[in-house]
C-alpha cells in the first residue's frame, strides 16, 4: 500500500531529478531507521555507522527506481536488510557467537576477578549502557535470517504482511518463524537475564563489560546515549517482553549527519552516483 503524501513524492521526484536540497532532505528522514536497524543487525556502533554509510548510499543510488508502490521506509528497509544480511566486516561476522557462547561467557563467574574500573562515573548509567549493549549484542546469537525476522517482528512492530514482503516470505511463515525465534530468545533471557528472572546482573557484570570493551567510561558521550525517543519495543506477547520494553530509537551519529552532507556537498558526488548507479 503507498502511504506517501504529496509532498513526499514531490520531494522524491525532485531528488531523482537531481535536487540535492531534496536528495538530502529524503536521506535524512530515512537515516536513523537506516542507523537503528544496522546496529541491531550487527551489534556495534562502528559497524553499524559503516552500514549506515554503505546502505544510505544504496538508497541514494537507487532512488530512481522507487515506484512509489510501497511506503520509502518498506523499500529502504528491503534494501537495508540485503545489504545486511550479507554483510562481511562486522566483529561478529569474524568472531561469531551463539546463545551457548553467551550463555557460558555469563555462568563463567569471570567478573568476579575483575576490581573497580568505574573511574567515578555513575554506576545507574554504567549499567544502563551495558543493558543496551547486552541487548544488542543478544540478537547476534541468532542466524541473520533469524535475526532480520525477530528485529522487524519485535523491535520494528512491522505489521506481519509488511515484514513478510520485505522479507520475501508468505505471511503465516514470517509468523510461524517469527513465534518460534521468539521463544528461543525468551528461553535464553529466562535462563541468564536477571531483569527476566534469570542469574545475569547488569550491575554485577558492568565492570567485566569495562575490562573487555563492551563500555567504556571514559567517554564523555557512550556509545548509546545519543536518544531520541523512547519507544516501547516490543509487543506483550510474553512475560519476558518487558526486558526489551525501554529500548529507545537512536539518532544517527553525528558523524554519519555530517558524512551525508559532505557527500552530498562534495565534488566525488556525481562520480558516487554514476559508479554505484551502474552496480545497481
Amino acid at each position: 500500500m503507498n502511504d506517501l503524501t504529496a509532498l513526499e513524492k514531490q520531494t522524491i521526484e525532485r531528488a531523482v531529478a537531481g535536487d540535492q536540497k531534496a536528495l538530502e532532505e529524503v536521506l535524512a528522514g530515512v537515516q536513523d531507521l537506516v542507523f537503528n536497524l544496522s546496529l541491531r543487525m550487527l551489534g556495534l556502533l562502528p559497524d553499524a555507522e559503516d552500514a549506515t554509510q554503505e546502505i544510505l548510499i544504496k538508497v541514494m543510488t537507487r532512488l530512481s527506481s522507487f515506484r512509489q508502490e510501497s511506503s520509502l521506509s518498506t523499500w529502504v528497509f528491503r534494501i537495508a536488510l540485503n545489504h545486511l544480511r550479507d554483510y562481511k566486516k562486522g566483529m561478529f561476522t569474524q568472531r561469531p557467537l551463539s546463545f551457548e557462547i553467551y550463555g557460558e561467557d555469563i555462568a563463567s563467574g569471570r567478573e568476579r576477578d575483575v576490581p573497580d574500573l568505574g573511574g567515578g562515573v555513575d554506576q545507574g548509567l554504567l549499567e544502563r549502557e551495558l543493558k543496551l549493549s547486552c541487548t544488542n549484542v543478544m540478537l547476534q546469537c541468532l542466524d541473520a535470517e533469524s535475526r532480520c525476522i525477530y528485529v522487524l517482528g519485535t523491535m520494528f512492530r512491522l505489521d506481519s504482511r509488511v515484514a513478510a514482503d520485505i522479507l520475501g516470505l508468505n505471511p503465516a511463515t514470517y509468523r510461524q518463524r517469527l513465534s518460534r525465534i521468539r521463544k528461543k530468545v525468551g528461553a535464553f533471557l529466562g535462563e541468564y537475564c536477571g531483569l527476566g528472572g534469570g542469574s545475569c546482573s547488569c550491575k554485577r557484570r558492568t565492570n567485566y563489560a569495562i575490562a573487555t570493551h563492551r563500555i567504556d567510561p571514559g567517554l564523555e558521550e557512550c556509545s548509546y546515549r545519543d536518544i531520541a525517543q523512547f519507544t516501547d519495543a516490543m509487543e506483550e506477547l510474553d512475560g519476558l517482553s518487558q526486558v526489551f520494553a525501554d529500548l529507545p530509537a537512536y539518532r544517527t551519529p553525528e558523524e554519519v549527519r555530517d558524512w551525508v552532507k559532505g557527500l552530498l556537498a562534495s565534488g566525488s558526488f556525481a562520480t558516487v552516483m554514476q559508479t554505484e548507479g551502474a552496480k545497481g
